[in-house]
């Protein structure tokens, strides 16, 4: 990672999570006020107050380097995207942080090249922090503000068996269609992008996304699931990739449909 090496990020990603997700508790544990942006998402105070943290944490570890952060685009605040470039989702899963089910999450994205090659997903009110960097991923259960010590996490092999999981928030017909191609023989639902991290820890094998997402959204999460061994690939097989502007067909940062995928094939036979 030259100047960014491995253990420097993942202590860098760590705390700014860690950091972050206190501010968003401090919001979670009172009266939450949302108001609705002019793509019609909500958002909250907890969303201004972690990318706030975000970026002042981003400045001071790698001032040269651009950040993409989801308020900041909101806001007409785009920079101009280099080789390398950070993607920031202070507080992914607004819906479930508005319905109080825990399934949100702080996500931050180191892209290189079009690909995610470091990130933290940190879920605050569940205690889980899932951190790649360099071709490894782990997790770590934090207790009281801090993270234990991590374990490293890989996906699992393919079995006849599958275990699928969807977004709590927006599912679809096509996902149905697709997963019909699988003996699924279980499925669960959760939000955010909580999703890939139970891909990449063994806890499920697919993740089809037949709806639509922005790069910060995914980001993380596929840096730490590419590092456990799994991979994040659009419909044609080829590997999702970061950075997209001037689309013809979407705005930028957009992604297309994806699907996500352990140690399986995620395009069926």
């Amino acid at each position: 990672m030259n100047a960014l090496n491995s253990d420097k990020m993942i202590t860098f990603l760590t705390e700014t999570a860690l950091e972050a997700g206190v501010a968003i508790m401090g919001v979670y544990a009172g009266e939450i006020a949302v108001t609705v942006k002019s793509d019609a998402s909500p958002v909250t105070e907890a969303d201004a107050r972690a990318e706030a943290i975000i970026l002042e944490k981003l400045k001071a570890f790698a001032p040269d380097i651009p950040v993409v952060a989801e308020e900041e685009v909101a806001a007409g605040r785009i920079p101009v995207v280099a080789e390398r470039f950070f993607l920031v989702d202070p507080l992914d899963g607004t819906k479930e942080f508005i319905n109080r089910n825990g399934e949100f999450t702080v996500n931050i994205a180191l892209i290189e090249h079009g690909v995610p090659t470091a990130g933290v997903v940190y879920a605050p009110a569940l205690g889980d922090l899932y951190v790649a960097a360099d071709g490894k991923a782990y997790h770590a259960a934090v207790r009281d503000g801090v993270a234990e010590a991590p374990a490293a996490i890989s996906v699992r092999p393919a079995s006849g068996a599958v275990t699928a999981i969807g977004s709590r928030s927006h599912n679809t017909p096509e996902t149905q269609s697709y997963l019909g191609n699988y003996n699924v023989t279980d499925f669960r639902a959760a939000g955010s992008s909580l999703k890939f991290c139970l891909v990449a820890s063994g806890e499920a094998d697919l993740y089809p996304r037949f709806g639509r997402t922005m790069e910060w959204d995914t980001a993380a999460g596929d840096a730490v699931l590419r590092a456990a061994g799994g991979s994040v690939v659009n419909l044609d097989g080829s590997p999702l990739v970061y950075g997209k502007r001037n689309q013809p067909s979407d705005s930028d940062f957009a992604n297309p449909f994806f699907i996500a995928a352990g140690g399986l094939s995620p395009l069926p036979a």
